[in-house]
């Protein structure tokens, strides 16, 4: 069972978000749009970004850079995992920024999954969020108001945090051959991978092409797998543990693919 409450008015609105879930474990994958901030009350989360791991539990407090792909897994254990987030919007964080001066410099390089050592005031904000998420017609202005104390609160806590938060600009044009090898397994369109490269369309195709000698498609299919292979043969991997962690849709699309690259079903390792 899954539970999930959203509250917001527009594109440009904060959203406060709360995760119910029971069964079964839940895993996907998500293109991180708006900075998240969130705190987990039951459960486990494990959130793969590029090629690195990351692991939350109970009580851990986390903050995700917006423009990110990312994968995860929600572990719902015994009482089930429960969350809840604040999705941060670009229009209330240039607001804020104009509003109390709020500048940074520079361009922001490092990790875009931060766990939050919590202090005296951020976890009193987030017991009285409790209050607010039970509420199925909270009023947009006093979700503002809330994310804007968050935004201060995180601020004042850590600078690492607020440069995150009041850098605008988008992604900056990254080096296609790290980032690629870093983020093959994600099933997404190339419009995003452009973007988040720093790139057109076009411009990424060409850049694409000069690289590795081939379409993106194609590469992204040989890469995942080559990957399966080694995964199978060397690592003794399932076909069915492994297909959709690889990007593949399903495990028929993905056995089809391996037995014509490499001639035999991917359940036959010899």
């Amino acid at each position: 069972m899954m539970l999930q409450n959203g509250y917001h008015k527009s594109l440009h609105s904060p959203k406060l978000l709360r995760n119910f879930y029971l069964g079964k474990n839940v895993a996907g994958e998500a293109f991180v749009s708006d900075h998240i901030f969130s705190y987990i009350m039951s459960g486990t989360h494990e959130v793969w970004v590029g090629d690195r791991k990351y692991f939350f539990g109970k009580g851990d407090y986390r903050f995700f850079k917006r423009n990110q792909l990312t994968r995860f897994v929600k572990s719902t254990q015994s009482d089930g995992f429960r969350s809840i987030a604040i999705h941060i919007d670009q229009y209330t964080l240039k607001e804020m920024a104009s509003e109390h001066g709020l500048k940074v410099y520079g361009h922001y390089q490092g990790e875009g999954v931060k766990l939050v050592d919590a202090n005296g005031m951020l976890k009193s904000f987030v017991n009285s969020l409790n209050i607010y998420a039970d509420n199925d017609r909270l009023d947009h202005d006093i979700l503002t108001l809330k994310t804007k104390e968050l935004v201060l609160i995180l601020a004042e806590l850590n600078p690492v945090l607020k440069h995150m938060l009041f850098e605008f600009s988008d992604p900056g044009k990254l080096d296609l051959e790290a980032f690629m090898n870093g983020h093959y397994r994600y099933n997404v369109p190339l419009e995003r991978f452009a973007f988040l490269t720093g790139r057109s369309l076009s411009g990424f195709k060409r850049d694409f092409a000069r690289l590795f000698n081939m379409t993106p498609g194609r590469w992204l299919v040989k890469k995942r797998l080559t990957e399966a292979k080694y995964l199978i043969e060397q690592r003794f991997a399932r076909p069915t543990e492994i297909y959709m962690e690889l990007g593949f849709l399903d495990l028929s699309h993905f056995s089809y693919a391996y037995k014509k690259a490499f001639g035999k079903a991917p359940s036959k390792r010899i």
